[in-house]
């Protein structure tokens, strides 16, 4: 029954390594395949289009959510 309790603990572990190896991965890919954009670009970017407000309400920060592989942590009330 120990080796059991240990295989699934060991199991566990390894799983949750994966995930965290995988999402590492994921956003050193996300990072690969984003464009440089130099500031002399961006400058001209925001003059055509305009930034982005800080208060604008459509505006979602979606930093969470990447951070934590497309799902947002449980927050208790």
């Amino acid at each position: 029954m120990e080796s059991t309790i240990e295989i699934a603990g060991l199991k566990a572990l390894i799983k949750e390594t994966m995930r965290e190896v995988l999402q590492e991965e994921r956003l050193l890919l996300c990072k690969m395949l984003m464009p440089y954009v130099s500031d002399a670009e961006q400058a001209e970017i925001d003059t055509q289009f305009g930034a982005p407000d800080d208060e604008d309400e459509e505006w979602i920060d979606m930093t969470e959510w990447v951070k934590h592989g497309g799902t947002l942590p449980q927050i208790s009330i």
